[in-house]
């Protein structure tokens, strides 16, 4: 039950999502004693969350674009996880979320960009 987003940011319920569908694979993971590759997956997905819903109270639009970074490297590391699963033959197949991931790093990218275009402006 994917119900405990703060608000209807889409970044927000993406990153909420991607989250719970990672605990779920990388519960599989587990199953096949990979814990190593399943600790790393679950901090990387986990982060990109916990980024975007702390850039929510930021300080300042730097303050923002710094989280958001941070959690867009994370996303970036999350899809190489996920691309190394799909290439391994003992491992399950990420397609899904490498698919949630991809999405994730284009989101991100275009807040960052736009965000880091909106401090260039002059204040009126």
């Amino acid at each position: 039950m994917q119900t405990a987003h703060k608000n209807n940011n889409p970044a927000v319920k993406l990153s909420f999502d991607l989250a719970v569908d990672t605990i779920e694979f990388c519960i599989r993971l587990d199953y096949l004693k990979k814990w190593s590759l399943s600790n790393q997956i679950m901090r990387a997905a986990l982060s990109i969350g916990a980024n975007i819903r702390e850039a929510q109270n930021a300080e300042s639009r730097n303050d923002f674009i710094h989280k958001m970074k941070i959690a867009a490297k994370e996303a970036d590391e999350l899809e190489f996880y996920f691309e190394v699963c799909n290439a391994s033959p003992s491992l399950p197949s990420a397609e899904n979320l490498l698919i949630q991931a991809q999405s994730a790093c284009k989101i991100l990218n275009k807040i960052i960009s736009t965000s880091k275009n909106n401090n260039k402006q002059p204040a009126n």
